[in-house]
């Protein structure tokens, strides 16, 4: 949006029908580069925050690892059993330090059905039901469950290396870090899987797409969008799309995502994708077919001076028995319209 607002990209809306791929990619995503109805951008990939977790732990504790949590009540009660395992096996664990903290509470607030910032991005809206039963939650099973450790203040390294180690249950994130966690933390494909983001409401999204210089030329844009087809948005060919390359360069082939498609488009993607797969894609499945259910939802604007405020809200309940919860997001609150006042 703000490449847009400050006139640097071009419109791609006169040439986007010679795009072969465009209208098969997920809308959701292609909103995401809209503008005032124009468009000015072609997503090239995108992930959604959902919830990682050990099928080892999950059984150890008398609990089915293909029924993952679907709640964060369920969450709580599989955090709980898990920690009673003892030797150092932590629950769950959440990031509350260096503006992670901030970036968990958006997703954990999206998928209560809450929102950070009002729709025309001019007041916080985090001093609200869901912006308490997102804390109370995480102070609860911080504190009455001792299900989250004593060890706090973490931040993403921490969780993979907790998780590669076999000593978390779950922790949120998107399905990029189940190769860290096999190929840099220990853990091995066949114990990690991914549920959906908790909650049924939404999951907040990123990923990343291709814009185009204002100063391009028709010829130039027309080349570019080519380019793109062939790159990154033809299932079983390119760079992105050409699984058994990828396979034979022992990239894991088979995550859920990115899952850039619907209907035929998405259809072949995963056909390819399955029939090409080194890793156990039935530890994604539920993952794979709830997350679509879901809103996606990007992150707020200012993102990571809201974090900042937000990271003080989290970690303060998460080392403070008697935080104030009412009292932080009123406080919170305030900084973040401060904060939006001035954009």
């Amino acid at each position: 949006r703000h490449v847009v607002d400050i006139n640097q990209a071009a419109d791609l809306t006169p040439y986007v029908k010679e795009l072969k791929s465009y209208d098969t990619i997920q809308q959701q995503l292609r909103d995401i580069y809209t503008v005032d109805g124009k468009i000015y951008g072609i997503p090239r990939t995108g992930y959604s925050m959902g919830l990682i977790y050990n099928r080892d732990l999950f059984e150890k504790a008398g609990l089915d690892p293909d029924t993952p949590p679907a709640t964060w009540d369920e969450v709580r009660t599989a955090a709980k059993r898990i920690a009673a395992l003892g030797d150092g096996v932590v629950g769950y664990a959440d990031y509350s330090a260096q503006n992670q903290g901030g970036w968990h509470f958006t997703a954990e607030l999206y998928s209560q059905g809450g929102d950070v910032v009002s729709a025309d991005g001019k007041n916080a809206t985090v001093d609200t039901p869901e912006g308490r039963a997102v804390l109370r939650t995480l102070h609860d099973m911080r504190w009455k469950d001792e299900s989250m450790g004593s060890k706090q203040l973490l931040v993403i390294n921490d969780a993979q290396q907790m998780m590669g180690s076999g000593k978390l249950g779950m922790y949120l994130a998107a399905p990029d870090n189940i190769p860290i966690l096999v190929k840099e933390k220990g853990a091995e494909y066949e114990n990690i899987a991914i549920a959906p983001m908790p909650g049924g409401k939404a999951t907040l999204v990123g990923g990343d797409g291709y814009m185009f210089s204002k100063k391009a030329t028709p010829e130039q844009i027309r080349a570019g969008l080519k380019w793109l087809d062939h790159m990154f948005l033809t299932p079983g060919d390119g760079f992105l799309g050409d699984y058994a390359r990828a396979k034979r360069n022992d990239a894991p082939v088979g995550l859920p995502e990115p899952r850039l498609f619907t209907g035929a488009a998405d259809a072949k993607d995963q056909k390819v994708k399955e029939a090409n797969a080194n890793v156990p894609v039935e530890n994604y499945q539920a993952f794979l077919d709830g997350n679509q259910k879901l809103e996606m939802k990007i992150e707020p604007p200012h993102a990571q001076q809201l974090y900042s405020v937000l990271d003080g809200v989290v970690s303060a309940v998460l080392t403070k028995e008697d935080a104030d919860i009412d009292q932080l997001l009123k406080d919170a609150s305030g900084k973040i319209d401060g904060i939006l006042s001035r954009s």
